[in-house]
């Protein structure tokens, strides 16, 4: 796994947005660092896990993700990765809220993203000065995408569900996982509900369901996603898949090339 250094703070302050372009080789690990910056990290191509204190975030393309200015993270390239990056200042920073979350990123949102991070390389002035207020217009009515996975704090019920994220796909069951960790089912069912405010069901769905956006996104199919994932069939997954995204699997791979839905 290659690492890379990112300096705190590192961004530039001549303009209340900074942005700028990395490329990313695939595993490639950022360490935890933090900035004086809010910073919105938009993955044009490839896929992010993105890991703070508030939960694991799976950041794949056409989807941004908001860190506020000060909160610590790590960042996991799951593929070659090209990332844009936007910071802003603390005063711009303010709406935007104290709390990570994954953005959809619109047509227009990604233009304004790209023509940003292309003036700023440029040292164009009059574009950043037009494209500012457009750019936090879109970002402040930019949809928010259900790619959170919560992590807990105590040590039992993290490590039940580190199990589950090394593998989504294994078929444990509640009583099987309170074996291993040394509690009962009962006292697991019960650190689930209050530590990550979901049952032990609803979270192993979410931790596939991110898994599967990941490995789509990446190009495989959506056959082999659902087999991994530790689903019986397709229909059964793309099931899933549609109550918690609102979109079929192919709906949804759609949007993220850019394409309507049929």
């Amino acid at each position: 796994m290659s690492r890379f250094r990112q300096r705190p703070g590192a961004a530039g302050r001549a303009w209340p947005i900074t942005a700028l372009a990395k490329e990313y080789p695939r595993g490639c690990h950022v360490p935890p660092h933090r900035h004086r910056r809010g910073q919105l990290l938009y993955a044009s191509s490839g896929v992010m896990q993105v890991t703070t204190r508030e939960g694991i975030w799976i950041v794949p393309p056409q989807r941004s993700l908001w860190i506020p200015l000060g909160m610590a993270h790590e960042i996991l390239m799951e593929g070659p990765v090209a990332v844009r990056m936007l910071y802003l200042d603390r005063a711009t920073s303010g709406p935007f809220g104290p709390h990570c979350r994954v953005m959809a990123v619109s047509p227009l949102l990604r233009e304004l993203i790209l023509a940003a991070v292309q003036a700023h390389g440029e040292r164009d002035t009059t574009t950043m000065q037009l494209a500012t207020p457009l750019l936090l217009h879109a970002l402040r009515n930019a949809e928010e995408a259900p790619f959170r996975i919560p992590v807990p704090s105590d040590p039992r019920l993290r490590k039940a569900c580190q199990r589950l994220l090394d593998d989504a796909s294994r078929p444990d069951t509640l009583e099987q996982l309170a074996s291993r960790v040394g509690a009962s089912s009962r006292t697991l069912a019960r650190l689930f509900d209050s530590e990550l405010r979901m049952s032990f069901v609803r979270w192993r769905q979410h931790v596939r369901l991110a898994r599967a956006i990941s490995q789509m996104s990446l190009g495989r199919p959506v056959k082999s996603v659902a087999r991994d994932a530790g689903y019986a069939s397709t229909s059964a997954f793309c099931s899933m898949f549609h109550r918690i995204i609102g979109v079929s699997p192919t709906d949804y791979l759609r949007q993220v090339d850019g394409k309507p839905a049929l």
